[in-house]
């Protein structure tokens, strides 16, 4: 239940406390005087949005503050345990509101967000003033309010999360199909360059191997010439080197015969002779080894030009056309095992829609069942509500039909997020008439009976403890009004009940009654509570009957009407 409330600052209140009790609490006061503002800060205290431009002028911030006290066990409740918050304590909520800087929520004195205030609140109070009229006109929400009643959150949530494996696995398979597709496209073409890159066989640097070879080919006669002169003059003509080393080592070892410091220098000469001996060895063996055949300068130009060309065609060089083939092999093979994965999937997506479908059809036949007996509930309500006669229907309609047979079930029942229907609220208010939707028949008084009709049945499923009551009179007076306020009345048995209305009829029937008013002091305007005696409700329901002059038939009245709600 909320226990208590304290608004500072905030739009027109400056220092507003008020404290709740069980049972049925009434708020009146003129038009104006600040019965909304409350409502606007209790639903910021259960998460709605923050705006700056609700704090008091003057003022550069704005602070609303509850203490709530969660039913043992509630979802409330247990929120509050599974974040570390003791329960027994209660749940204090503060919002402060800056002009300058970011706006603050804190949660038993502690800093905290918006997603974990939404989480504890969830459940904790439900306010049914102008945005229950808006949700109930929505027809995208009447399904909601059906599996509310119903109790089907858990069948439902067992549906979707079959439903989001079929979506997930349609999707991934259509994917795949398409991959598979534009593989078929391409497999010719990936076909013909593996077989052009395999039947030229490239070897990485390959080519420039083959350059030097080309530029050593096209020299040959040039290299066979210098190279023959070299030996000649090295080793094998008349006055070659290495004869003359020979004997110029033969001469240095004579004088080291005479001097041993020459020793060193004879070696030097021996092995200078021995290394001149060795090249011209090796140039002959470079000669005897050179093929002067034209024919595989020709090859040489041609292996090299078929080189050129694949580097061109794949990335410049040759490690790029062995890594393009490289991929290319890759994506042959995936292509492959594309059928073996799709026809996995094909199995998967059989078993998801075969779930969904069972599922869905577990969840329509217990949305039937339970329709009627939500219509017969509301009709029974509105019966008590002085809206004898009307008819209420929940209708369940088809979804539009889905071209996809993996989203249908059957031939006729297409499968959506949320199952195979949807469901709109029909009313017929008078004998006789047609049901039509709940939005094109309900005029404001009945719309209004039918929002609290609604809270009254789904209250009893509900776990929020307080339920608070704005614009409930809409459209509504007289003996209409007197059956409102006993169906709240009736409700506040089991639940925190909170009510601004401007109506008599429905204000006497409170077991607490605030008084708001808004007074001028100092030139700003304020908004004052004040928590009525039981000897002054009588004038507080006499003002509400006949305006600011109350006589004593007036009086007389309202206490007649106290007597009556509560005897």
């Amino acid at each position: 239940m909320l226990s208590e409330l304290a608004i500072r600052n905030f739009a027109i209140i400056d220092d507003l406390t008020i404290r709740f009790s069980n049972g049925m609490t009434v708020m009146s006061g003129e038009t104006g005087a600040g019965k909304s503002i409350i409502i606007q800060a209790v639903n910021l205290l259960l998460g709605s949005r923050a705006d700056g431009r609700m704090i008091r002028q003057g003022h550069e911030a704005a602070e609303v503050e509850a203490l709530f006290l969660p039913p043992a066990q509630s979802p409330a409740a247990l929120a509050m345990a599974a974040n570390d918050l003791p329960p027994q304590e209660g749940l204090h909520i503060r919002r402060v509101l800056s002009a300058t800087g970011p706006h603050r929520i804190y949660i038993n004195g502690r800093m905290a967000t918006a997603q974990l205030l939404g989480e504890l609140t969830d459940q904790l109070a439900s306010i049914a003033g102008q945005h229950a009229h808006q949700r109930l006109l929505d027809e995208n929400l009447h399904l909601d309010m059906l599996d509310h009643y119903a109790g089907l959150e858990h069948d439902k949530n067992l549906y979707q999360q079959s439903f989001t494996a079929l979506t997930r696995t349609l999707r991934e398979l259509e994917g795949l199909r398409q991959k598979s597709l534009k593989a078929e496209e391409e497999a010719d073409f990936i076909a013909f360059q593996i077989n052009e890159i395999q039947n030229a066989d490239p070897r990485d640097h390959e080519d420039t191997e083959l350059e030097t070879l080309r530029k050593r080919l096209r020299h040959a006669h040039t290299l066979a010439q210098t190279l023959s002169l070299v030996v000649d003059q090295l080793y094998e003509g008349e006055e070659a080197i290495a004869g003359r080393l020979s004997v110029l080592h033969r001469e240095i070892e004579k004088a080291a015969s005479l001097d041993a410091t020459l020793i060193n220098a004879a070696s030097d000469a021996e092995s200078l002779a021995l290394r001149c001996e060795d090249l011209a060895g090796h140039l002959r063996q470079y000669l005897d080894g050179m093929d002067m055949d034209p024919a595989m300068l020709d090859q040489v130009e041609a292996r090299l030009h078929l080189l050129s060309r694949l580097k061109k065609k794949y990335g410049g060089s040759l490690a790029a056309v062995l890594a393009h083939r490289e991929g290319l092999e890759k994506r042959h093979k995936e292509t492959g095992s594309m059928e073996e994965r799709m026809e996995a999937l094909t199995r998967h997506l059989e078993a998801h829609h075969r779930e969904t479908a069972r599922l869905g059809r577990i969840l329509s036949e217990k949305r039937a069942e339970s329709a009627e007996k939500l219509a017969r509930a509301v009709e029974q309500e509105l019966s008590d509500l002085c809206m004898t006669g009307t008819r209420f229907r929940v209708a369940l309609l088809p979804l539009e039909e889905s071209r996809n047979p993996w989203l249908k079930d059957g031939e006729q029942a297409s499968l959506g997020e949320n199952g195979r229907e949807t469901a709109q609220f029909r009313i017929a208010p008078n004998v006789g008439e047609t049901e039509n939707p709940l939005s094109k028949v309900a005029s404001g008084g009945e719309l209004s009976r039918t929002v609290l009709a609604l809270k009254t049945i789904l209250a009893r499923n509900e776990a929020v403890s307080t339920i608070i009551f704005d614009e409930a009179d809409a459209g509504i007076g007289g003996s209409v009004a007197e059956a409102v306020g006993r169906k709240m009345q009736s409700l506040a048995l089991t639940h925190q009940v909170i009510c601004i209305t401007h109506l008599p009829q429905i204000a006497k029937f409170g077991h607490h009654h605030f008084r708001i008013a808004k007074t001028v002091e100092k030139g700003r305007t304020r908004t004052a509570i004040h928590l009525l005696a039981p000897e002054e409700r009588p004038r507080e329901l006499a003002r509400m009957l006949g305006g600011a002059a109350i006589s004593e038939t007036t009086l007389a009245h309202a206490r007649e009407l106290l007597q009556e709600a509560h005897t």
